[in-house]
C-alpha cells in the first residue's frame, strides 16, 4: 500500500490522501477537497484515481469530488446513510465492508459516529495497520460534534473501537491540529511529560512534512484517551463544581469535549 498525505494549506487545515496499489497504480482519493493537488499528485506518481472515499458529508471533505470525477470517472463511496448528503454518491458502506484498491490493497470500513452520525474511518489490512480517521480523531485530539454529531456517540466510537486497535496503528487524520491539541492536553494535564516533550520537538512544524503518530503515542498524549488521569480529573473538578463524586469515563470525555469546543 502506497500512501500520499497531501497538505492543502487552506484555512481549515485539511489533509487529503491518496492510497495506491503498488502493482496496478490504481488509487483511492480520500476527501479530495483540493482536487488540483490530488490530481496533480496522482499524475506525477503515475497513478489512476478510480475511487473517492468521503469520510463524511461536510463541505470541506466533499467539495472536490466533482472535479475529480470529471477528470477521472472515479466512483464516490461513503457511509450508506450519507446518500442524501453527498451528491453523486455511487456506493454506500456499512461497518465491516472492504474497499479494494487495485490487486493488493484492502481497507475495512469502520462505522464511527460522533463528529457526524454517518462517518466512516478506513482501517488498512496491512502488517502495520493504518487508520484514515477523517474528523473522528486527530493527532492528539478528537473531532467536534457541532455539525450533526453527538458526543455520546463519539465517546462510544473512541472507547469501543479506536482504543481497541493495535498500538502500532498509524493515524492519518483529516486535519492538522497537532500543536493546538497538544497545548490543550497540557492545559488539561500539565504534568504530561510526553506531551511536553512532543510539543517542544515541534517548533517550526511544517504540515507539508506531517508527523504520523500511532495509537500507542496517542494514548500517551491525546486527552481523549486519558480518561483515568488523576490530573485530568482534578482539573475538571476545578472547572466544573457540580461533578459527581464518582466520575465515569463517559462524563469525563464529554466534559473534555465541551471544553475543547471553546479552546
Amino acid at each position: 500500500m502506497l500512501v500520499e498525505q497531501i497538505w492543502t494549506a487552506n484555512n481549515y487545515r485539511n489533509f487529503n490522501y491518496l492510497i495506491a496499489c503498488p502493482e496496478t497504480g490504481e488509487a483511492l482519493a480520500i476527501d479530495p477537497l483540493d482536487s488540483e493537488k490530488c490530481l496533480n499528485t496522482a499524475r506525477a506518481k503515475g497513478w489512476e484515481i478510480t475511487q473517492i472515499l468521503n469520510t463524511h458529508h461536510h463541505h470541506d471533505h466533499i467539495d472536490g469530488n466533482q472535479a475529480v470525477v470529471n477528470a477521472t470517472g472515479a466512483k464516490v463511496i461513503a457511509h450508506a446513510q450519507a446518500n442524501d448528503q453527498i451528491p453523486g454518491m455511487d456506493i454506500g458502506l456499512k461497518a465491516g465492508d472492504i474497499v479494494k484498491v487495485g490487486k493488493s490493497v484492502e481497507l475495512e470500513a469502520l462505522d464511527t459516529p460522533g463528529h457526524t452520525m454517518s462517518h466512516i474511518c478506513l482501517l488498512s489490512q496491512t502488517e502495520i495497520p493504518a487508520l484514515f480517521a477523517g474528523d473522528t480523531m486527530f493527532n492528539a485530539g478528537a473531532g467536534n460534534c457541532k455539525g450533526g454529531g453527538h458526543p455520546d456517540a463519539l465517546y462510544s466510537t473512541f472507547s469501543a473501537q479506536l482504543a481497541r486497535l493495535p498500538d502500532h496503528t498509524s493515524i492519518y487524520p483529516g486535519h492538522d491540529y497537532l500543536v493546538n491539541n497538544l497545548e490543550f492536553t497540557l492545559d488539561r494535564e500539565p504534568d504530561n511529560e510526553k506531551a511536553k516533550e512532543l510539543l517542544s520537538s515541534l517548533e517550526g512544524y511544517d504540515p507539508n512534512q506531517p508527523m504520523v503518530t500511532n495509537l500507542g503515542l496517542e494514548k500517551e498524549v491525546n486527552t481523549f484517551f486519558r480518561l483515568d488521569s488523576e490530573s485530568i480529573i482534578s482539573q475538571l473538578r476545578n472547572k466544573f463544581s457540580d461533578l459527581p463524586e464518582n466520575l465515569d469515563e463517559k462524563t469525563i470525555f464529554i466534559k473534555l469535549r465541551e471544553l475543547r469546543n471553546d479552546w
